[in-house]
């Protein structure tokens, strides 16, 4: 048996992964999709230097990490429906909190890995308690493993969760719809000039539009809708130019240069409806088998997200590094610490999504959070990638 079982080769489960190798801990990561390449991997992520630059740290990758960095992407702007601008806050270049393409990122911690660390196609059907710690996993390609040590690090939907917790995730009440502009400095000037050079909040009570610059001219935008779960399946997706055409008539009267940010887009729209744990989510402990990131403290995006997953996966690895004859020991020093700091992440988070999209005085509380001291402008970037 390999000492350590992660479900899921996300950024938490590939840092869990990379942290024990640094120590010397073998640990293999199982991964449901055939391959890296069978997904893109989102867009762009703030990597924040209080805790997902201390987990590259631990992993040994800063170095690398700053090969990747896009600059400028931390600028930030907010501006009214008309298009009037309300706040621009460049990039300061300090680093704090610089922004990464999520796929480049990911690729740095699987090249760090051992051959054969992870192992692609392997989703997870069944998994039974055998005691003593010990569980017995069951494949979709026929495969069972039989394992001392399970982390479940497969995010919003997790296979591993149940074994611990009865919590599901439950719709926030906002669904985003994500689409593209490329090449958009050249074929799409006037969106392009609105956007800047990083981060665009054009927002309004119950509805905005964010975008983000990334390489390469790219324009990724998440058109956020606070509906019913109801009013968000009379959409048909199936169609998108019904239903872009359906959604951008929510933004009756704003910006031509905003809503072409949505009509003018440049691959199918995908429909990301946004769910949540309860906030202070917590289990009592159980022998064998931890959870790390969404699978622990799913939360609206709020740019901290990949952030405390990588955290999470750092800590759980110098945990168990710490502990190396009683694992079990280890997992109780790194959940009680989970516990206490995504309990407080999770607040913050639920107070940044209804500044953002439920707030009847948007976008004015946003920028009073922008330009108060009590947040950086960065950390309300929203993640790509968020689960469906």
């Amino acid at each position: 048996m390999t000492p350590v079982t992660i479900i899921g080769a996300g950024l938490g489960g590939l840092t869990l992964a990379r942290v024990l190798h640094v120590h010397g801990i073998s640990a293999t990561v199982y991964e449901a999709d055939a391959s890296a390449e069978v997904r893109t991997q989102g867009g762009m992520l703030d990597i924040h230097d209080d805790n997902g630059q201390l987990a590259l740290e631990a992993a040994g990758l800063l170095d690398a990490f700053r090969q990747i960095i896009h600059p400028g992407g931390d600028a930030t702007r907010v501006l009214d429906p008309h298009g009037a601008v309300l706040l621009d806050q460049p990039d300061d270049g300090q680093g704090i909190r610089p922004e990464v393409p999520r796929g480049a990122l990911r690729r740095i911690l699987l090249d760090s890995l051992p051959d054969g660390a992870v192992q692609w196609g392997h989703k997870v059907t069944a998994i039974r308690p055998l005691g003593g710690g010990r569980h017995s996993l069951v494949f979709a390609n026929g495969a069972t493993v039989t394992a001392s040590l399970v982390v479940g690090a497969d995010g919003a939907w997790s296979r591993i969760r149940p074994l611990l917790s009865d919590a599901k995730p439950a719709y926030v009440g906002t669904s985003f719809i994500e689409t593209y502009l490329l090449d958009a400095d050249l074929r799409h000037p006037a969106s392009a000039k609105f956007v800047g050079g990083g981060a665009l909040y054009a927002l309004a009570p119950g509805k905005g539009i964010v975008t983000h610059r990334e390489p390469q001219g790219v324009l990724h935008t998440y058109v956020a809708l606070t509906r019913p779960l109801e009013w968000i399946a009379g959409i048909d997706f199936a169609d998108p130019q019904t239903a872009m055409a359906r959604v951008v008539a929510e933004f009756d009267g704003w910006a031509p240069e905003l809503t072409a940010l949505i009509t003018d887009g440049e691959t199918a729209p995908v429909l990301r409806r946004i769910h949540a744990l309860p906030p202070g989510h917590r289990w009592e402990h159980v022998p064998g088998v931890t959870l790390l990131g969404d699978a622990a403290h799913l939360n609206p995006p709020d740019g901290e997200g990949a952030n405390l997953a990588m955290y999470d996966g750092a800590e759980l690895g110098k945990a168990l590094a710490a502990h190396r004859g009683d694992f079990d020991a280890g997992l109780r020093e790194y959940e009680e610490a989970m516990f206490i700091r995504s309990a407080k992440a999770a607040v913050e988070a639920a107070k940044i999504h209804a500044l953002c999209f439920d707030d009847a005085n948007a976008p004015y509380g946003l920028i009073d959070l922008l330009t108060g001291g009590a947040a950086p402008a960065s950390s309300l970037q929203l993640e790509k990638g968020t689960s469906p």
